[in-house]
C-alpha cells in the first residue's frame, strides 16, 4: 500500500473510486460505519472522514478524495490520480464522482441518510427519567382540568347575567330659548354652572315692556271708571224706576177716590145734586184712570231703562276684565324679559354674548337636569327573562372601579327601528331578518348620590349588567 504502488480496485468500490480503505469501529466510527479515502492508500491509523458503506459521508457531504481530514491541500497525490490513467480514473477525470454527475444524483438517498442519522442520534439520547415524565403529566391533567373547571364556572356564572355594550346615560335637557325680542343687557351665569330653578340667568332690556305695562294699567284705570259710571247710572234708573212706582200707587189711590165719589152721586137722588156736579166726578175719575195707566207706563219705561243700564254696566266690566288681561299679558311679557332656569341643573351650551339682539324662540343655552338614569339597547333575544325592578350593577365608562345600584324601571314600547326617520319596509324586496334592540330604561337607586360618587353626563357609556336569573 506504500511506495507509489497503486492498489487494484476492489469488486465493491464505487465507481469513481479507485482504493477503499476501511478503518475498524474501534477507532470510533459508529455502528457500520468505517473512515475510507477514495484512491489514496490509508495508512494504519490515520482516521478520516466517517462514510457510509455505500460511498456517503456522515455529514452528507461528497466523499473527500482529494484533501486530507485535517483540511490542507494534499500534495502527495499519486500518478494514478491524474485524467487517463485508468479507466477507473478516466470517469473521474473530471473531479467529479460518479455520484456527482449529472444524472447519477439521487436525492432520496441524502434525504433518507439525514432521517437515519436523526433516528440514530434520537437513539442515542438518554431516555426521560420516569419522574420527570410523571411530573409533565400531573402538570398537563391540572392544566387541562384548570381550563375545563374554569370554563364550566364562567358558564353557570354568566347564564345569569345578561349584558351589552350598547349603554348609556340619558337625562332630560332643557333647551332656555326667549320668548319675547330684546337685546341683552346681562348674563348671570357661567359655562357649565350649576343653577337652581328659578334662578336669573339673562336679562333683556325691559323698558319697552314697562311702558306697554304702564299703558295697559292706565287703560284698566279709564275702563274701570267707565264701569263704575254706568253702574251709578243704573242706580239712578233704579231710582226713576222707584218713583214711577210710587206714581202708580198714588193714582191708583186717587182712582179708587174718584170713583168711591161717582158712584155716592149717582146713589142719591139726582134732584138732589146738579148734572154739572155728577159730570165732574166722572171726568175726575177717568182722570184718575188715565194718571194710572201713565204711571205704570213709567214704570215700564224705567225698568227698560234699567235693563239697556244693566247692559252697559255689563259691557263696562268686560272692558275692565279686557284691560286687567292687558295689563297681565303687559306684566308677562315684562317677566319675560328675565329669563330664569327651568329646573335644577348645568348650565350648557351657551350660545348667547352680551349686548346680543334676541328672537322669539332662539335657543340661548341649554340646562342639563340633575335626575339622570341609564337607557341600555337590549337585542330583543335577551328581554325572555328581563322584568321590570330586576337588580342591575352599573359602571360608567369614566369610574371603572365604581359599581353604582339600579333597578330595570321600563321597557319602550317598540324597537329603536320602528321609531327611525326612515323604518324600514319589511313588505317590499329582500327580507332579511335582523335582531332587532328594544331601549330599556334602568333608574339609578339613589340618582343624587351617584351623581357624587362618578361625574355622569347624558351620552356617557356605561357598561350594565342585570341579574335575570
Amino acid at each position: 500500500m506504500d511506495g507509489g504502488t497503486k492498489p487494484e480496485r476492489g469488486a465493491g468500490t464505487p465507481p469513481g473510486w479507485s482504493y477503499s480503505a476501511r478503518l475498524p469501529d474501534a477507532l470510533g466510527a459508529p455502528q457500520g460505519w468505517g473512515y475510507a479515502v477514495p484512491g489514496i492508500p490509508v495508512p494504519p491509523g490515520t482516521p478520516s472522514a466517517p462514510v457510509r458503506r455505500d460511498g456517503k459521508r456522515r455529514d452528507g457531504g461528497k466523499p473527500a478524495r482529494d484533501e486530507p481530514d485535517d483540511g490542507k491541500p494534499n500534495n502527495d497525490k499519486p500518478d494514478h490520480d491524474k485524467p487517463g490513467d485508468e479507466a477507473g480514473d478516466e470517469e473521474a477525470g473530471d473531479g467529479k464522482t460518479a455520484e456527482d454527475k449529472p444524472g447519477n444524483d439521487k436525492p432520496g438517498d441524502k434525504k433518507a441518510g439525514d432521517k437515519d442519522d436523526k433516528a440514530k442520534d434520537a437513539a442515542k439520547k438518554p431516555p426521560m427519567p420516569r419522574g420527570k415524565r410523571l411530573l409533565y403529566w400531573f402538570v398537563g391533567l391540572l392544566v387541562l382540568a384548570t381550563l375545563v373547571t374554569a370554563g364550566v364556572l364562567y358558564w353557570l356564572n354568566s347564564r345569569h347575567y345578561e349584558t351589552t355594550d350598547d349603554a348609556y346615560i340619558d337625562g332630560n335637557i332643557s333647551q332656555v330659548s326667549a320668548q319675547v325680542g330684546g337685546r341683552v343687557v346681562r348674563i348671570a351665569f357661567a359655562d357649565n354652572q350649576e343653577v337652581r330653578a328659578g334662578q336669573v340667568l339673562v336679562e333683556l332690556d325691559p323698558r319697552d315692556f314697562q311702558v306697554r305695562l304702564d299703558q295697559a294699567r292706565s287703560q284698566r284705570t279709564q275702563a274701570q271708571a267707565q264701569a263704575a259710571q254706568t253702574r251709578a247710572q243704573l242706580a239712578l234708573q233704579q231710582a226713576n224706576l222707584d218713583q214711577a212706582q210710587a206714581n202708580v200707587r198714588v193714582t191708583e189711590a186717587d182712582l179708587g177716590q174718584a170713583q168711591a165719589d161717582l158712584a155716592r152721586y149717582r146713589a142719591i137722588d139726582p134732584k138732589a145734586i146738579t148734572r154739572q156736579q155728577l159730570d165732574n166726578q166722572g171726568a175726575a175719575t177717568k182722570s184718575a184712570g188715565a194718571k194710572l195707566d201713565a204711571n205704570r207706563q213709567a214704570v215700564a219705561g224705567a225698568r227698560a231703562q234699567i235693563e239697556a243700564q244693566r247692559a252697559m254696566v255689563a259691557a263696562q266690566d268686560a272692558a275692565v276684565q279686557q284691560a286687567e288681561v292687558t295689563v297681565r299679558n303687559a306684566e308677562l311679557q315684562l317677566s319675560y324679559a328675565t329669563i330664569l332656569a327651568p329646573a335644577d341643573g348645568q348650565v350648557t351650551k351657551r350660545t348667547v354674548e352680551m349686548g346680543n339682539y334676541v328672537n322669539p324662540g332662539q335657543s340661548l343655552l341649554a340646562v342639563v337636569q340633575d335626575a339622570m338614569w341609564v337607557t341600555v339597547n337590549f337585542k330583543e333575544t335577551q328581554l325572555a327573562a328581563m322584568q321590570p325592578g330586576q337588580y342591575v350593577r352599573i359602571r360608567v365608562d369614566a369610574c371603572p372601579d365604581l359599581d353604582l345600584d339600579a333597578r330595570i324601571g321600563s321597557f319602550q314600547g317598540g324597537s329603536g327601528q320602528i321609531f327611525s326617520s326612515l323604518p324600514a319596509e319589511n313588505a317590499t324586496g329582500n327580507f332579511v331578518k335582523v335582531v332587532q334592540r328594544v331601549p330599556v330604561r334602568v333608574n339609578f337607586d339613589d340618582s343624587a348620590r351617584a351623581r357624587e360618587k362618578c361625574r355622569m353626563a347624558p351620552g356617557m357609556s356605561v357598561s350594565p349588567r342585570v341579574t335575570v336569573r
